[in-house]
């Protein structure tokens, strides 16, 4: 079984149900630099909230997260 990660918008956080994604709650979450995006991570059965859902796996969201998106430059 190979975990799974799903990019959600911040106002979807309230459908998770946190007993079904490896984070434990909202406070957990990584968002995006601007607040907007967060993701999920889950293993087996895509969870019912986010089945309309892209999902990617380790490789996939490790590239879209060095986005500056997702990553502050850091300062010089």
């Amino acid at each position: 079984m190979s975990r799974k990660y799903v990019i959600i918008d911040a106002s979807d956080v309230a459908s998770i149900n946190f007993n079904e994604v490896s984070e434990t709650s909202a406070d957990t979450l990584r968002f995006s630099t601007d607040g907007s995006k967060t993701f999920v991570k889950f293993d087996g059965d895509t969870p019912s909230a986010l089945s309309d859902k892209a999902s990617y796996n380790h490789t996939e969201i490790l590239t879209i997260l060095e986005d500056g998106d997702w990553t502050s430059p850091l300062p010089e």
